[in-house]
């Protein structure tokens, strides 16, 4: 091979490497974090845990990175070590689908319908398509559809170039040797596992290994356990992920690693042995990419199905090595447990864009819930004090605070990353939320601290302001929960009912004012009173303003623009008469009675 084969078969290689992951991450768009939540949710049993792993790892196209999302599942504490077993199990099925693919390109037969069917051949066809769908469609699902064609023909592209580059060495003695010494299954274990750990990826490594078997030279004797090794070099990406872990994480690592070792060692074990009795003819054949396929699939199978019923076996062996300290334990019950559902916020998620968005999403609405707690719990503390329970609202806000820290950084990560116009969407709806939630459950803490200031100084409003702040009162709740239920479920039509609602607390906080102002005049209220109403209603009012944003944000989000002023501004000056019926509706269920006669 002269100094153009070399870069050739160079640029093939970096072809085919940038092909499977460009194609990787087009199907995992296209996915959209469904196939990510199936993982998540749908584990209960060995064999289901299997079949998903399979098929996720199936669409896309990478064991190493199905398995870096079972780590993440484990330390996010979403998923138990002894669900993990089965998808990683799966997984190493899953990924054979790849070397079946690059196995067509060895098809030969003079049929025009046949030949076809040969990647070289179909190739160039889902090039054009999906070129097409890149620079002529709009729609970003023909944008992922049209990404997952091209990488897949720069993938069969590159793989057409390193076997046209490799089939000179065939006549090259030194090549040859080099390959004999591979025939030892030791050092050939070994050099599969160390190309597939430098390049984390053994669906490329089994690809090269099938480019290479054009030379003619590389028998099944070689091949076979370099394809052995290739699956214990692909334990090394979940390995790295798991560095920084919780402990869980980390043996679902070593469930992977030991899952591969065993199932490798067990099946070269029984097969040399037989082979000293039977002399198997064929490992002296030259290989094929069909055959390599065929052994890579078998392997995991086999080890799938001999090694399944010992699962826990497996969990035993990765406990053992990773072993919980008294620390652990004492760590399990301390008050970090309130933050379970930070856990969703895993780095290693990053990597699938689509589904760390999903999962934000979770935490965000978990958020929201607290926020809103917060403030019915500090509502019910000024109806009727108690300290324990004022204690409780600010414990609630404190976590509302964090929730708010540690979801506006992951999202700050998750911006840098390449989103779907979806994605993007809901993640700069998220920011926007959350802001508005962490504000409403301050407005919380000012209510406790109103009531607090009152209960100290024995102070109590009139029968007639109770009433009224009653009725205020019921408005709040009723925005409020709306706007966590237009969060939580994207209700586009239960969002258009939050403005008019916020317009009638806007008025009824008018009509509250002149009305203490009035019993002011009349002598029947206190300034010192008049202050802390004004705290209350003002803070009242101010959580309605939030609700505003979140309704607001959720319908232009979906008219892709955030000109909340601007929409708002539009809607009242227009004459809206789905609105106009709306806030008609709400007056009247919310309108403090006229004074009739003195409550007072």
């Amino acid at each position: 091979m002269d100094f153009f084969g070399i870069l050739t078969l160079f640029g093939g290689l970096a072809m085919f490497l940038y092909g499977m992951n460009v194609m990787g991450d087009g199907l995992a768009k296209a996915a959209g974090g469904k196939l990510e939540q199936i993982l998540e949710k749908l584990t209960n049993t060995p064999i289901k845990g299997v079949l998903l792993g399979a098929a996720v790892t199936a669409v896309i196209q990478s064991s190493s990175a199905t398995t870096v999302m079972v780590v993440g599942f484990v330390n996010s504490g979403i998923m138990k070590l002894n669900q993990a077993v089965g998808i990683i199990m799966g997984a190493n099925v899953g990924t054979t689908v790849t070397s079946w693919i690059l196995s067509l390109s060895g098809i030969e037969s003079n049929n025009f319908w046949i030949r076809m069917l040969k990647p070289s051949s179909f190739s160039p066809i889902l090039a054009v398509i999906g070129i097409i769908f890149l620079m002529f469609s709009k729609s970003e699902k023909k944008h992922d559809i049209g990404g997952i064609l091209l990488g897949f023909a720069v993938l069969m592209f590159g793989m057409e170039s390193m076997s046209g580059a490799v089939k000179p060495l065939a006549n090259v003695p030194e090549f040859t040797s080099i390959l004999t010494m591979f025939a030892n299954p030791v050092f050939g274990m070994i050099a599969g596992a160390v190309l597939t750990a430098v390049i984390q990826s053994s669906s490329a490594s089994v690809g090269i290994l099938q480019a290479l078997s054009a030379t003619g030279s590389v028998s099944f004797g070689v091949a076979l356990p370099i394809i052995m090794g290739q699956n214990i070099g692909t334990c090394v990406t979940a390995l790295i992920s798991a560095v920084g872990a919780k402990k869980n994480a980390k043996r679902a690592a070593f469930v992977h690693l030991y899952f591969n070792l065993l199932g490798t060692v067990i099946f070269m074990v029984v097969f040399y042995t037989i082979n000293g009795f039977m002399h198997f003819g064929f490992l002296g054949t030259a290989a094929n990419a069909a055959g390599i396929a065929v052994i890579h699939s078998v392997f995991n199978i086999v080890a799938t199905i001999l090694l399944l019923p010992f699962s826990w076996l497996l969990e035993k062996m990765a406990t053992a090595t990773v072993q919980d300290t008294e620390a652990d334990r004492l760590a399990l019950l301390s008050k970090e447990q309130e933050y379970e559902d930070l856990k969703l916020l895993d780095s290693r998620f990053l990597e699938k864009p689509a589904f760390a968005v999903a999962q934000s999403m979770e935490v965000a609405k978990r958020m929201a819930v607290l926020s809103k707690d917060a403030i019915l719990e500090s509502m019910s503390v000024f109806e009727t004090f108690d300290a324990e329970r004022a204690q409780h609202v600010i414990a609630l806000e404190n976590q509302v605070d964090r929730y708010d820290d540690e979801l506006g950084t992951y999202l700050v990560k998750l911006s840098s990353k390449h989103l779907s116009q979806k994605d993007s969407q809901t993640t700069s709806l998220i920011l926007h939320s959350i802001g508005d939630f962490e504000r409403i459950s301050d407005h919380a803490i000012n209510i406790v601290e109103t009531a607090s200031a009152m209960q100290n100084k024995k102070q109590r409003f009139s029968e007639k302001a109770q009433y009224e702040l009653q009725v205020y009162g019921d408005a709040i709740k009723e925005i409020l929960d709306k706007a966590v239920r237009v969060f939580d479920t994207g209700d586009l039509l239960l969002a258009s009912e939050i403005e008019p609602l916020e317009e009638v607390i806007d008025s009824l906080h008018s009509e509250i004012k002149k009305r203490h102002i009035k019993r002011l005049q009349k002598g029947k209220c206190t300034i010192e009173l008049g202050i802390a109403l004004e705290d209350l209603i003002t803070n009242y009012e101010r959580v309605a303003d939030h609700c505003s944003n979140i309704g607001v944000s959720m319908i232009q989000i979906n008219a892709d623009g955030f000109e909340t002023h601007e929409y708002l501004e539009k809607l009242k000056k227009e004459n809206n008469a789905d609105f106009e019926s709306k806030y008609n509706m709400y007056k009247q269920k919310y309108s403090i009675k006229k004074e009739t006669k003195d409550l007072d």
